[in-house]
């Protein structure tokens, strides 16, 4: 009971802190005439310090990349439950606190700093986008989190994968790639628009992702014993 309040509390807590804090920069962005790297930085960085934080509980803060661990087995599939319920209170929560933080004006007008899909680009390159933008990331979680080859950097790598999303589409579709991200705003707002897009990507990529790294990229050695909880080897 206890090892499941913990895993339940630290994805609230940095879902609640990815949420509060991206949002919260895009609104800023909005308020004072910022660029992209503003609203890209924000979240990469508060995403590595909580990936770094609690990677011996957890540290998915994701649906998708939660999903991706339960096809490949590495998560339990109440526990896997437990951490996506975890994360879209801790995105919602994060939404309705800046909804009260946050003049109410600026909030609707940036839809909670929320994410929305440019009229530049078809559902279908939208969908392209967010899924790639997945795949990238749950590799970024593999690669340093996950194998137990991978350099111990923290959350160093999945923080700048989020920030070179951002970077590289988050123009067309806010590069999402979350989506209890996506869920939290959209329900403090009321405006749901472009949510199957944020569901349905993300799922699909970190699944791929998944299942190319761990089928074909993963070796067979022994594990450490020392290796976080992220997603060690069953």
């Amino acid at each position: 009971m206890r090892d499941s309040v913990r895993h339940f509390l630290s994805e609230f807590i940095g879902t609640f802190a990815l949420t509060f804090v991206g949002s919260a920069a895009i609104m800023q962005a909005t308020m004072h005439d910022a660029n992209v790297v503003a609203i890209a930085l924000a979240p990469g960085i508060v995403l590595a310090v909580f990936v770094s934080a609690f990677m011996h509980v957890g540290a998915h803060f994701n649906p998708a990349v939660t999903l991706g661990m339960l096809v490949v087995r590495r998560i339990e599939p109440v526990m896997a439950g437990l951490y996506v319920v975890a994360q879209l209170a801790g995105a919602t929560a994060a939404a309705l606190a800046l909804k009260y933080a946050f003049p109410a004006a600026l909030f609707a007008a940036t839809r909670g700093g929320g994410q929305s899909v440019s009229l530049d680009v078809t559902s279908g390159q939208a969908f392209l986008l967010e899924m790639v933008g997945t795949m990238f990331l749950m590799w970024a979680v593999f690669g340093t989190a996950v194998d137990h080859r991978a350099p111990r950097i923290g959350g160093i790598g999945i923080g700048l994968t989020m920030t070179a999303n951002i970077l590289a589409f988050g123009s067309l579709t806010g590069a999402s790639v979350n989506p209890a991200r996506s869920f939290g705003p959209a329900f403090a707002s009321g405006i749901y628009e472009a949510q199957g897009i944020y569901w349905l990507a993300p799922i699909t990529g970190a699944v791929i992702a998944a299942l190319v790294y761990q089928k074909l990229l993963l070796t067979n050695e022994t594990e450490p014993a020392d290796h976080g909880a992220i997603g060690s080897q069953p």
